[in-house]
C-alpha cells in the first residue's frame, strides 16, 4: 500500500470537495518529471499520465486503476473496502468540533481538566497553536479533519506515552461509540520545545472492529499466516493479524518487507507505507512526496528480488492526498493496482475495477481460500 498515491478524481470527487485532484500527476509536474523506472516498468505511466513516469510498450507487470465504492476517502475506509467489505454509510464527520456531550464524555474517561482545539485543523498547525498552552495545563489537544477520525495530541513529556494510548483506549471503548462511532482514535504524541514542536513516530491508530471477517481473518481462519507491515493491523483493530511489524516511516517498512519475504515461508503480508500521505501530501509538500516516491523507486529491486516463482506481488493504494491542492485532507482518488505473478503473464490491461475489493478477492483465490459475503471480483486469472 502507497498510502495517499491517488491518481485522478473519481466520478463523485465533488460531493467531497475533491474536484481536479490528481495526485501523482500534480505532484510530477510540481517537480517537473519524476524519476520512477521500476514503477514505470512495471506499468505505473499505464495507470496514469505524469510527467517524467514513462508508458511502457511492455509493462512487466499487469496494470489498471481501482474506483473505490465506500462512501469515504479514509484510510479505514479504503482498507476495509480492499479486504472484502464496502462501506455504504460513511463514518461519522465533525466539521464544526465535537458535539459537546462527546467531549464532556472524553473528559470524563480521560481523566483531564479540559481539552484544547476541538475543531477541523492540521495536525502540525495545531500543535504550534496550542502546544505551548499544552505545556502549561496539561489539557490535551483534541482536533480532527475531513475523516471520520478523533485525534488527541500530547506532548510526550506531558502526557506520557502509555497514557496516551490508554487515553486512546478508552475513547474508542467509550467515547467513540453508537453514533460518534468514527472510524479511528488517533494518538499524535509530539516532543520539542516551544517554536520547535514536531510529530513524533509514535502514532498509535485505535479503529473500529470491523464487523463482519475480512480478508485477513479468512487467510488466517484458513491456517495462513498473516503479516502486516506498518499501520494495517491498526486499521482492522488486529483482527485476523498473526504478526504485526509497527515501523517508522516507508525505509524501514521495505526492511521488514524484504526481512520477511527472504524468510521463505508461506504467508500473506500486507504493508502500509505511510509517509507519502502522513509527512508529505497532509503537509502540503509536493517536493517531499517526490522524493519519498522516488526513493521507494530505487529500493523496489529490494522487493522484487526476494520473490519467489509462484509469489504475487500487489502495489496499490488506499485513497489520494494531493498536495498541491486547497486542503491538508485525504483527496477522493481512483488508485493505481500494479500486480504481478512471479512467473506469469505480463502487460495486461486489468482495466478500471469498479471496487477496491477487487484486491482481497484477487489475494483469496491466490491463496486457495474460500469466502462468502465479502465483495469483489478477483482478476487472478488475468496473471497466470
Amino acid at each position: 500500500m502507497l498510502d495517499g498515491v491517488g491518481i485522478g478524481e473519481l466520478p463523485d470527487a465533488g460531493d467531497f470537495g475533491d474536484r481536479g485532484t490528481n495526485t501523482l500527476a500534480h505532484v510530477a509536474s510540481a517537480v517537473h518529471g519524476l524519476r520512477l523506472p521500476r514503477l514505470a516498468a512495471l506499468g505505473l505511466g499505464r495507470c496514469v499520465s505524469a510527467e517524467g513516469v514513462e508508458a511502457a510498450k511492455r509493462p512487466t507487470a499487469c496494470f489498471g486503476r481501482m474506483a473505490e465504492r465506500s462512501r469515504g476517502k479514509d484510510s479505514t475506509t479504503g482498507h476495509w473496502e480492499i479486504a472484502g467489505r464496502v462501506t455504504e454509510r460513511p463514518f461519522p464527520t465533525y466539521p464544526r468540533g465535537f458535539p459537546v456531550d462527546v467531549v464532556e464524555a472524553f473528559v470524563q474517561v480521560a481523566g483531564v481538566e479540559g481539552v484544547l482545539g476541538n475543531t477541523v485543523a492540521s495536525g502540525t498547525a495545531i500543535i504550534e497553536q496550542l502546544g505551548d498552552e499544552h505545556v502549561r495545563t496539561g489539557r490535551p489537544i483534541v482536533y480532527t479533519s475531513a475523516d471520520s477520525v478523533f485525534q488527541i495530541a500530547a506532548h510526550e513529556e506531558v502526557i506520557p506515552l502509555a497514557r496516551q494510548y490508554e487515553i486512546c483506549r478508552l475513547t474508542r471503548e467509550r467515547v467513540t461509540v453508537g453514533d460518534h462511532a468514527v472510524g479511528r482514535v488517533i494518538a499524535r504524541p509530539f516532543v520539542g520545545a516551544s517554536g520547535q514542536y514536531r510529530r513524533t513516530s509514535n502514532r498509535r491508530d485505535f479503529a473500529l472492529v470491523p464487523p463482519q471477517p475480512l480478508l485477513l481473518d479468512v487467510l488466517q481462519r484458513a491456517g495462513l499466516r498473516t503479516v502486516t507491515v506498518g499501520k494495517v493491523d491498526d486499521l482492522f483493530a488486529a483482527s485476523g493479524v498473526s504478526v504485526a511489524l509497527h515501523t517508522t516511516n516507508n525505509d524501514e517498512g521495505v526492511e521488514r518487507i524484504v526481512e520477511r519475504l527472504q524468510e521463505g515461508s508461506p504467508m500473506f503480508l500486507w504493508a502500509n507505507l505511510v509517509d507519502f500521505d502522513s509527512m508529505y501530501g497532509h503537509r502540503q509538500d509536493a517536493r517531499g512526496f517526490a522524493e519519498a516516491l522516488e526513493r521507494f523507486d530505487g529500493r523496489l529491486d529490494q522487493i522484487m528480488s526476494a520473490l519467489r516463482p509462484g509469489d504475487l506481488l500487489m502495489l496499490t493504494a488506499d485513497h489520494g492526498n494531493d498536495p498541491t491542492d486547497q486542503s491538508t485532507d485525504h483527496s477522493r482518488e481512483y488508485v493505481p493496482i500494479l500486480a504481478k505473478v512471479v512467473g506469469g503473464k505480463e502487460g495486461v490491461d486489468l482495466g478500471t475495477r469498479a471496487t477496491f475489493a477487487d484486491v482481497g478477492a484477487t489475494v483469496l483465490e491466490h491463496m486457495n481460500a474460500q469466502a462468502d459475503g465479502l465483495a469483489g471480483t478477483s482478476f487472478y486469472r488475468s496473471l497466470v
